[in-house]
């Protein structure tokens, strides 16, 4: 199924981790002021994108330090899409 947890497994998920909650900061940010005028529609879309395509691709490598920091950023990034349109 999902490869087994080594250390190179581990540097995975500390640098998916910091790479995803690098995200949380402009979420809870548009989330208080209910603004996203400085944010770009198209780099929030490219994003959200190419880390489906990487969550997708962790799924079929069955690399946990890839599926699950992609995972938790799409829903981020995916977050920030949907203010940005909402708060237009």
């Amino acid at each position: 199924m999902f490869s087994a947890i080594d250390g190179v497994s581990i540097l995975g998920f500390i640098a998916g981790g910091l790479t995803t909650f690098a995200f949380l900061p402009q979420v809870l940010k548009a989330f208080r002021t209910k603004s996203t005028h400085d944010i770009s529609l198209g780099m929030v879309t490219l994003t959200s994108a190419g880390i489906l395509l990487w969550f997708i691709y962790g799924l079929c490598l069955r690399s946990l330090p890839i599926a699950l920091p992609n995972l938790a950023s799409l829903i981020l990034t995916s977050t920030l899409l949907i203010l940005k349109i909402r708060y237009r």
